[in-house]
C-alpha cells in the first residue's frame, strides 16, 4: 500500500502541507511488516562535497521508522535515535530505505531502518526506540484536535 503525504500534515519529512518539507512517500508491506521508500535527495540537502547532510539522513531514517508504528495501530514519538553512517550518501542518486520492528517492551518499540543505493550497498543504518503515547489517530481526528 502506498503511503502518500497527508495533505493536512505539516511534518517536515512526510507532510504535503509543508511546501518547504521533503514530502517523502513510502510503501507499507503488510506481509513483511516493513516500510519501504525510494527517493532522490537534491543539492538543497547537501552537507558538503556532494553528499547528503547527516542530519537529513537521520531525518529520513526517523521518518521511515516512525511509519512502522502503523502495524501496531499506535501513535508514538521518537525517544532515542542512533545513526550509523557507513558510506557517504551522494546527492542526486537513487536511494532506497526500508524499516521494520525488531522488538517491543511495554510502551517501547524498537525499529531498524537502512538506506541503500541502487546497487544495494548499505549507506546508513538507524536504530530507534519509539514510545507509544496513544492509539493512532485518523487525519480527521488530528485536524479537529485543539491543543489546551
Amino acid at each position: 500500500m502506498l503511503l502518500k503525504p497527508n495533505p493536512t500534515n505539516s511534518c517536515f519529512g512526510c507532510g504535503a502541507a509543508n511546501p518547504r518539507g521533503m514530502q517523502l512517500t513510502f510503501e507499507q508491506d503488510d506481509a513483511a511488516r516493513s516500510i519501504r521508500g525510494a527517493f532522490r535527495l537534491g543539492a538543497e540537502y547537501q552537507g558538503g562535497a556532494a553528499f547528503v547532510h547527516g542530519g537529513i539522513i537521520a531525518t529520513v531514517l526517523d521518518e521511515a521508522m516512525g511509519k512502522v508504528t502503523r502495524f501496531r495501530g499506535a501513535r508514538a514519538v521518537t525517544a532515542e535515535l542512533t545513526i550509523e553512517y557507513i558510506k557517504p550518501v551522494p546527492i542526486d542518486a537513487d536511494l532506497v530505505i526500508e524499516a521494520h520492528e525488531v522488538d517491543k517492551k511495554g510502551r517501547s518499540m524498537f525499529y531498524v531502518g537502512e538506506i541503500r543505493n541502487s546497487a544495494g550497498d548499505l549507506l546508513a543504518r538507524g536504530r530507534g526506540r519509539f514510545v507509544e503515547i496513544g492509539p493512532a489517530r485518523s487525519a480527521a481526528d488530528a485536524a479537529t484536535t485543539v491543543a489546551p
